[in-house]
């Protein structure tokens, strides 16, 4: 998510015919690692190992959802949801106005000041998603819109500050031991640039 000069713990051992890896909404994902932990789960175990496991199980299954709804907070604001949710190496991938590729942009603070960076021009911007998130194995995508009041300082942007501005686009994510690992945007900075009359 940006506007700026611009999950995951180990499963155990399943049986080969649940290993294809389908790109499915993170609601049906979570119930496909249910089935597919339940069934490699056949060693007996008693009752309060059972319960401590189904309740990992149910755990493990929010984990994306939670990473992401944290992620949303995030970009809206909320920069204390950073330190639970980014790794350290965190790296981000991104076509920048600046020519740059996002290398630049790690971990934790390197994000944080992206992002503040983003909102500076944007005080109000707010994310919301328009598309329910997908996860595939260690990845999670999810489609985003963005509206925000302009408040002046972006480059070369003729519009009056006062501007409303909506643009949308995708994040992709790795998710790596709980965390965010990288990161790939995807906005489409045409249709800001024109709203800001930067064009």
């Amino acid at each position: 998510m940006t506007a700026t000069p611009t999950t995951h713990t180990a499963t155990p051992a399943t049986p080969k015919r649940h290993r294809a890896r389908l790109l499915v909404p993170a609601a049906i994902a979570a119930l496909a690692f249910t089935a597919t932990t339940a069934a490699a789960d056949t060693s007996p175990t008693p009752a309060a190992g059972r319960t401590a496991t189904a309740h990992d199980r149910r755990a493990a299954e929010h984990k994306p959802k939670a990473m992401l709804d944290a992620w949303l907070r995030l970009w809206n604001g909320d920069f204390a949801q950073a330190p639970g949710i980014i790794s350290p190496g965190f790296r981000v991938h991104a076509a920048l106005l600046d020519g740059g590729d996002g290398s630049s942009i790690r971990g934790v603070d390197g994000l944080v000041a992206w992002i503040g960076q983003t909102r500076a021009a944007f005080p109000d911007l707010r994310f919301t998603i328009e598309v329910p998130p997908l996860v595939d194995g260690h990845y999670a995508s999810v489609r985003w819109t963005a509206t925000g009041t302009y408040a002046g300082g972006f480059p070369g942007a003729k519009a009056r500050p006062g501007t409303v501005v909506t643009f949308t686009g995708t994040d992709t994510l790795r998710m790596r031991d709980g965390r965010f690992a990288e990161y790939w945007v995807n906005s489409d900075t045409l249709s800001l640039l024109t709203q800001l009359q930067a064009l």
